[in-house]
């Protein structure tokens, strides 16, 4: 039997072209590990197949033309950081929060899981690669994943490069990264139970994913934040080269000027990352400026030795965006990208079978009127929720939109530049209500991957005495780290110093609040003008004002055209520095990065100053 199957999956590998004998010999492993009943070898020209397949077997429902509508498993909705983990061979790995395990462990236990388990499926392998082509970093961006998954196989598609090409044209052709994803039985996994059989793990070392128990979002699409972010930032370490970060990435034009500049940066959930990413300029500075969108997520990062200048790519081909409160005054980019005709999937959003439309909260300020055909994010009709039900959430809170990034309307025409764009500021940005200024601009190297090492978003459990408290998270990479955080301050110190032309690093901050908690600054495509005076600081063309936490600008140097109901009292609170509380948060700044054992001493160096320099001016 044995010898029958290795010798149909050689027939299907030849047929699909994948020449490259490292991953046939890995394809033909774990098919007859997983049980799987056939195999075949996905390229980017299967979309429209496969679609109409899962749309044939109810995997996929229409949602108007040229759209898909699906459902997850009602308990396979989210990330789940507690069952995620990174595994290598070297216990020095262990952080405080990458969830380290030793390989010997995590690789038996999940082989064990996966056995047999595919019994009945097609195992679909899709080899990819998470960068533009002929880029510096495609070393490190090729990978296979291998998937019982049809709608895996879609959002895949739309999320990364896909074809055989790109591990038959490998270098070194055993140089990719392995990944396998197995469903298993959602029925019964344990979900949340102390008996909770899901693993998703990375063995960085060893450059395989395995997954086990989701179909859903990160937890399948390996390419995504597995790849992408966690075996990247292991392998950027390792071989010295890159930083891989969960980072926007977006380009401004000055027309006036004739220049471009390029931000990234890090923001926790809920901080306005992907809006930010999408932004459009503000109407009354339309005529000069236009904003690119490059990537809301991820961000490679390296240095060009020829320039000496800091460059960056978005890995991803796709965008896989949060539906809740999306709509045209929060994020109008995405609406668009996500219009008829785009070939998007929504996962987990309201559907109404009869006229195939879908719905968030958010996506309009009242939920539909006429209930009829409606259903919610399970399956379940609207019309029949009992008086208890009738104001739950019709979508999921993480219910999801996957689109390609071709389908972006301000989509950077160099997106697919191999070499990538050079960047001009590395930002963060919290969720923080006082305190954190709208802008402060940080022009030292130590001091600014201190900040971002010290970035968080407010906790508010004003009962427990922690209201104004940060749950930090490093860089956005609280959940990514596939190294210990010491090592990871070091490697950023490291790549960073090495350009002559450094990138200068800011905190950002949309969220302060007046005392009757009302939002001090609009927000959304005002965000630009903050971005527009740290380039003209950068340029040297504005001074700002010192503080000891950074440079923040005069009211005279915002571009505060069109916003005339922007209060003068308000301005003035945002562009201030609060020393007091500053003084409280260095204090829990402190403990937080005593944590990480080998921090290196620039970084607490640049602590002190800063809080020294916070104690001078109290005084």
């Amino acid at each position: 039997m044995e010898r029958i199957l290795v010798t149909a999956i050689d027939a299907v590998l030849d047929e699909a072209g994948l020449t490259n004998e490292a991953v046939r010999s890995y394809v033909k492993h774990w098919a007859q590990h997983t049980g799987a009943e056939r195999v075949e070898v996905i390229n980017a020209s299967d979309d429209a197949r496969l679609v109409q397949e899962a749309l044939d077997a109810g995997e996929l429902l229409p949602a108007g033309e040229g759209r898909y509508y699906s459902r997850s498993h009602p308990k396979d909705t989210a990330r789940s950081e507690e069952r995620t983990v990174v595994a290598t061979n070297n216990p020095d790995d262990k952080g405080e929060y990458n969830n380290w395990r030793p390989a010997s462990e995590m690789r038996p236990m999940l082989e064990e899981r996966m056995a047999g388990k595919s019994a009945g499926k097609t195992m679909y392998v899709v080899p990819y690669v998470m960068a533009p082509p002929g880029s510096p970093l495609q070393a490190f961006a090729t990978g296979v994943e291998l998937t019982d998954t049809r709608t895996v196989v879609l959002h895949m598609i739309r999320m990364a490069r896909v074809g055989v090409q790109y591990v038959n044209e490998l270098a070194d052709q055993d140089y990719f990264v392995r990944g396998v994803h197995v469903t298993g039985d959602l029925d019964n996994l344990g979900q949340g139970t102390a008996d909770d059989q899901r693993y998703f793990v990375t063995i960085a070392d060893e450059r395989t994913i395995l997954h086990y128990g989701s179909s859903y979002g990160g937890n399948a699409l390996l390419g995504k934040i597995a790849h992408g972010l966690r075996q990247a930032t292991y392998d950027g370490w390792a071989s010295g080269k890159f930083l891989a970060e969960q980072f926007l990435l977006l380009g401004i034009d000055d027309k006036q000027t004739g220049r471009t500049y390029h931000i990234c940066g890090g923001m926790p959930s809920a901080s306005g990352k992907t809006n930010l990413a999408m932004i459009l300029a503000p109407d009354a500075l339309g005529d000069r400026y236009q904003v690119h969108f490059y990537g809301d997520d991820i961000a490679w990062l390296w240095v060009d030795e020829e320039d000496g200048r800091v460059y960056a790519i978005n890995p991803e081909y796709g965008a896989f965006g949060v539906a809740k409160d999306t709509n045209e005054v929060t994020n109008p980019t995405a609406v668009e990208a996500i219009a008829e005709g785009t070939g998007t999937i929504f996962t987990n959003v309201a559907y109404n079978e009869q006229t195939q439309d879908v719905w968030w909260e958010g996506k309009t300020k009242n939920r539909p009127a006429d209930v009829t055909g409606w259903r919610d994010w399970k399956g379940e009709l609207i019309s029949e929720r009992s008086e208890d039900e009738k104001d739950a959430p019709w979508a999921h809170p993480n219910s999801r939109f996957t689109t390609t990034l071709a389908n972006i309307p301000n989509i950077a025409p160099d997106y697919e530049n191999p070499k990538g764009v050079p960047v001009d500021a590395i930002i963060f940005g919290g969720r923080t209500r006082d305190r954190e200024p709208l802008v402060r601009a940080i022009t030292d190297l130590a001091e600014g991957v201190y900040d971002g090492l010290t970035l968080g978003a407010e906790a508010t459990f004003a009962a427990e005495g922690t209201e104004g408290v940060l749950r930090y998270d490093p860089m956005s990479m609280r959940p990514f780290m596939a190294y210990s955080e010491g090592a990871y301050a070091a490697h950023w110190m490291k790549i960073i110093g090495a350009a002559k032309d450094q990138p200068v690093f800011a905190h950002v901050n949309w969220f302060q609040r007046g005392e009757d908690g009302r939002f001090l600054w609009p927000g959304y495509r005002d965000n630009l003008r903050p971005l527009l005076w740290l380039m003209q600081l950068r340029n040297g063309e504005v001074t700002g004002r010192r503080t000891p936490v950074g440079i923040v600008p005069t009211k005279e140097e915002l571009q505060l055209e069109g916003m005339e109901d922007l209060r003068p009292d308000d301005l003035e609170t945002i562009l201030s520095i609060d020393v007091p509380r500053w003084q409280q948060e260095m204090a829990h700044r402190e403990q937080h990065l005593s944590l990480f054992r080998d921090m290196p001493e620039e970084i607490w160096a640049a602590h002190r100053r800063v809080s020294d320099a916070l104690d001078a001016e109290a005084k």
